[in-house]
């Protein structure tokens, strides 16, 4: 999955419109415009269409974070300049305030089966001897599965992506 398509997934499942996107950016410190907002959110083949960059996503997930449960004291975290789906997962699970069995229950709402063992290895740190790699499926499950909890539906074009 791309920056981008993460981006889309929350503003569609939460229903956030362009303030509200622009604000969570801002509760990490990061002041962008609609334009750039827009652009993020256009299709990949539309001929305005930016790429999101590893840094802004994270800066906008940890608005996100900001936002759901209050800024903590002390300094904000840095955003990381490097994300993976292991640090997306983990930013959406804090932000929306998850335990291991939660997560596991929105999985099951698509019918993406995963054990806690497997769910805590996305969770480690890299160097250690059971950490696995989160990959785009994974994360696009526990996105689906998270919209399907809030809005009880999932769209026509994320279920044709899936049997590709």
């Amino acid at each position: 999955m791309t920056n981008n398509d993460v981006l889309r997934r929350i503003r569609y499942t939460f229903d956030f419109d362009d303030t509200k996107m622009i604000a969570l950016f801002g509760a990490a410190d990061l002041k962008v415009t609609r334009e750039e907002v827009c652009n993020w959110l256009k299709a990949d083949d539309d001929k305005d269409y930016k790429s999101c960059q590893d840094v802004q996503l994270a800066t906008f997930l940890n608005g996100f974070i900001n936002d759901r449960r209050g800024k903590r004291e002390g300094d904000q975290p840095t955003p990381e300049q490097k994300l993976t789906n292991n640090i997306i997962l983990k930013k959406l699970q804090i932000a929306l305030n998850l335990k291991a069995d939660e997560v596991l229950d929105l999985m099951k709402l698509v019918n993406f089966r995963l054990s806690k063992h497997e769910l805590s290895a996305f969770f480690r740190k890299a160097d250690h001897k059971h950490y696995r790699i989160c990959k785009d499926q994974v994360l696009r499950n526990f996105l689906q599965g998270v919209q399907f909890d809030l809005r009880g539906e999932v769209t026509e074009e994320e279920n044709e992506s899936e049997s590709e």
